[in-house]
């Protein structure tokens, strides 16, 4: 079975895991950055650790340093989709 995060997904979790509300659609858009929303990597260390604890599976290190959205999907779904196929 593949996981596969969306952006709809990611909103939901920076909103519960960071506190920070943002629309699935300014994520999806090129160039942007998560600090433009005032997303840290604390937050996305909580976001992390809340896909590694639902799912049980390892993100892959550096996930929480990612400056992207479209960055930290890559690295969380590329995880996941190695850790699924071994």
């Amino acid at each position: 079975m593949s996981i596969t995060l969306s952006y709809s997904e990611l909103a939901a979790l920076i909103k519960a895991r960071a506190g920070v509300t943002v629309d699935p659609l300014d994520l999806e858009r090129p160039g942007s950055h998560f600090d433009e929303f005032g997303v840290d990597s604390l937050g996305l260390l909580g976001v992390v650790g809340e896909l590694e604890n639902r799912h049980g599976l390892k993100v892959t290190a550096g996930a929480e340093s990612a400056k992207t959205p479209a960055e930290f999907l890559e690295l969380v779904n590329t995880s996941f989709a190695a850790k699924a196929g071994a």
